[in-house]
C-alpha cells in the first residue's frame, strides 16, 4: 500500500503539521485526514521503496525511550479530552523514530477500521508487550485508559531503568575480555616471535630455554600458523553461541546456569522478583483477574525457570490455594515474598504491597551491582596483571640466563 506525505492543520490551530499516512489512494488518504479532525493543505505521493530504505538503515526497533514517551503522552492527551485517534495521529507526526512512525501509522490504519487500541497495538508483540497490551486492554473496558498509560510509563521506566544498570555492569569485564582477546592475539602473533627470535640469535641455536618460555613459543607457533583458523573459528563459535542462547532450549539452559553461580543468582533473583511485583501490581490495579495477570506476569519476567514456576503456580491458585502458600513452598522466592504476599492477602492490599516489594527489590539491585562491580575491577585487574607477569617471567627468565653464561 502507498504512503503519501501531507501537510495539514488541526481544527484548533492554525499552525501546520507535516506526517505519512498509508492509504489505498490520494482520496482515501485525504479522507482519512478528515476522519482525524485535519484540514489537508497539500499531499503527494511517497514510494514504499523510500520508507523501506529509511526502515533498512534504521535499528529496527523502538527505543524504551521513544515508547515512554509516547505512553506518557498519550496518557496525557486522552485524559484532557483528546479523541484518540487524534492523539495517535499527533503522536505519529511527531515521533523521531521511523520505525515508530510506521507502526502508529499501522495502529491508525487498524483503530479507524474499528478495532480496539488494544488490538491494533497487539499486531505488535516486538513494540508492545503483552503486559503492555493487557493493560491497556484493561484500561479500555475500564473506562480509565489515561490512568492505566500513566502506570504503563512508570512501569516501563522501572524496567528500563534495571536494564541499564545491569548493561553498566556487564560492560566493563566485556570490554576487558575483547580487549584481551585482542592483546592476546597481538602478542602471540606479533611479540613473542621476536622475542623468541632475539633469544636464539643471543643464545645460539642449541641454547636450553626454560619451560615457560618454550611453553610461549609453542603457543605462540601454534597461533602463527593456524590464526587464519583459529580467528574465524573464534567468531564462529561466539556466533554460534548467540544464536543458541536465542532458542528457547538455550535460553532456558542460561537461566539454570544464571541461578546456580554464586554471585550472579541472587542479582537475577532480585531482578526477577523486583519485575514480578511491579508487573503484576500493574495488572491487579488494571483490574485484571488474578490468573490472567499471573499468566502475563509470568511471560514478561526474562527467566524461563521462574516463567514456568509462576505458570505452574497460576495453575495451584485456580486450584483453590492461596498464591502465598504456592510461592512459600516452591523455594524460588526470598522468603519476604510470600509472607508480603500473606500479608496482602489478608488486608485485601496486595497491590500496595507488591509495590512495596518491588521497590524494596530494586533498591537491592542497586547495591547488588554495585558490589559485584567492586569485586569484577579488581578481579580484572589481578587477571591481566596475572597474564603480562607470565610473559615478562617467560623473556626475563631466559635472558637472565644467558648474562650469567656471558659473565
Amino acid at each position: 500500500m502507498p504512503f503519501f506525505k501531507y501537510i495539514a492543520t488541526p481544527p484548533d490551530s492554525s499552525r501546520t503539521i507535516n506526517g505519512v499516512i498509508e492509504a489505498s489512494d490520494e482520496k482515501a488518504a485525504l479522507d482519512m485526514l478528515r476522519r482525524q479532525k485535519l484540514r489537508p493543505l497539500g499531499i503527494s505521493s511517497k514510494s514504499e521503496k523510500q520508507s523501506g530504505i529509511k526502515i533498512f538503515f534504521s535499528t529496527g526497533r523502538v527505543k524504551s525511550s521513544d515508547l515512554v514517551a509516547f505512553t506518557r503522552q498519550l496518557s496525557a492527551m486522552i485524559g484532557a479530552g483528546v479523541p484518540l485517534l487524534r492523539a495517535l495521529a499527533s503522536l505519529q507526526t511527531h515521533t523521531g523514530s521511523v520505525v515508530f512512525k510506521e507502526i502508529l501509522s499501522s495502529v491508525i490504519k487498524d483503530v479507524q477500521a474499528g478495532s480496539a487500541l488494544a488490538d491494533a497495538l497487539g499486531k505488535h508483540p516486538e513494540t508492545f508487550s503483552s503486559v503492555y497490551v493487557n493493560m491497556v486492554r484493561a484500561g479500555e473496558n475500564a473506562g480509565i485508559l489515561d490512568e492505566i498509560l500513566k502506570r504503563l510509563a512508570l512501569q516501563q521506566e522501572k524496567s528500563a531503568s534495571i536494564k541499564k544498570k545491569i548493561r553498566g555492569a556487564m560492560a566493563y569485564p566485556l570490554t576487558i575480555l575483547f580487549v584481551t582477546i585482542v592483546a592476546f592475539f597481538g602478542l602471540m602473533l606479533f611479540v613473542v616471535p621476536q622475542i623468541g627470535k632475539v633469544i636464539n640469535d643471543l643464545g645460539g641455536g642449541n641454547v636450553e630455554l626454560p619451560l615457560l618460555t618454550r611453553i610461549m613459543i609453542g603457543v605462540s607457533s601454534f597461533v602463527a600458523s593456524w590464526w587464519f583458523i583459529l580467528i574465524p573459528g573464534l567468531i564462529v563459535a561466539f556466533y554460534l553461541l548467540f544464536r543458541f542462547i536465542k532458542r528457547p532450549s538455550g535460553r532456558r539452559y542460561l537461566d539454570v546456569l544464571a541461578l546456580k553461580i554464586p554471585l550472579v543468582k541472587n542479582i537475577v533473583r532480585k531482578v526477577v522478583v523486583a519485575r514480578l511485583a511491579r508487573t503484576f501490581a500493574a495488572l491487579s490495579s488494571a483490574g485484571l483477574p488474578i490468573l490472567q495477570s499471573m499468566n502475563v506476569t509470568a511471560h514478561a519476567l526474562g527467566n524461563s525457570v521462574y516463567e514456568d514456576s509462576l505458570i505452574q503456580a497460576a495453575e495451584r491458585v485456580k486450584g483453590g490455594e492461596l498464591l502465598s502458600k504456592v510461592m512459600e513452598e516452591d523455594g524460588l522466592y526470598p522468603p519476604i515474598v510470600p509472607q508480603m504476599i500473606a500479608v496482602g492477602e489478608e488486608t485485601g492490599e496486595t497491590e500496595a504491597v507488591l509495590v512495596k516489594v518491588a521497590e524494596f527489590y530494586e533498591e537491592e539491585v542497586d547495591v547488588a551491582l554495585s558490589g559485584i562491580t567492586s569485586i569484577i575491577e579488581p578481579a580484572v585487574i589481578v587477571l591481566l596483571g596475572g597474564a603480562v607477569g607470565l610473559i615478562a617471567a617467560s623473556v626475563i627468565g631466559p635472558i637472565a640466563s644467558l648474562s650469567q653464561n656471558i659473565q
